[in-house]
């Protein structure tokens, strides 16, 4: 396994960021240079919880899924019911290489009904999905995911299946 790096952008809302996802499929498809392997939208519903349904669970080599990385962004409590809390409680002080302010504006922005497209990725595919998610409509950023964080979210996965 190698370190991987997660691009995550904001769209205004969760259909625009659905339909990024749609577009990034597509992309995906046709593009020989590029495949995308872990791919989610984070958005809250009405009550300001995490929609289950938007944290897909492809998987990104072994097990650990896309849920699992944007989980990582989110305070501990928002995705308890998604991905286990001890899980994330154990991962978060790893990170993506995000500040408290960094997720504290991100999970702002979630409540403020933006949605965020999540891709886990390697290194060297990194600009061009970025420069896709911008065409779609986002305002992207790349965060490093540490192997070690990785490989200890595959461990746990494992264990729970």
């Amino acid at each position: 396994m190698s370190d991987k790096q997660v691009i995550i952008a904001l769209y205004p809302n969760e259909a625009a960021a659905d339909s990024a996802v749609e577009g990034l499929k597509t992309w995906d498809k046709a593009n020989d240079q590029v495949k995308l392997n872990a791919i989610g939208v984070l958005a809250l519903d009405d009550r300001g919880q995490v929609k289950t349904e938007k944290m897909g669970r492809r998987s990104w080599g072994k097990g650990a899924g896309i849920g699992l990385v944007l989980g990582l962004l989110t305070p501990v409590g928002l995705v308890v019911g998604v991905v286990g809390g001890g899980l994330i409680g154990a991962l978060h002080h790893k990170g993506l290489g995000l500040s408290e302010q960094d997720r504290d504006r991100i999970v702002g922005e979630l409540r403020n009904r933006k949605a965020a497209v999540g891709v886990l990725a390697e290194p060297r595919e990194a600009e061009a999905i970025l420069q896709k998610m911008k065409e779609f409509g986002g305002e992207p950023e790349v965060h490093y995911v540490p192997e070690a964080a990785m490989e200890e979210a595959e461990s746990e996965v494992a264990k729970t299946q």
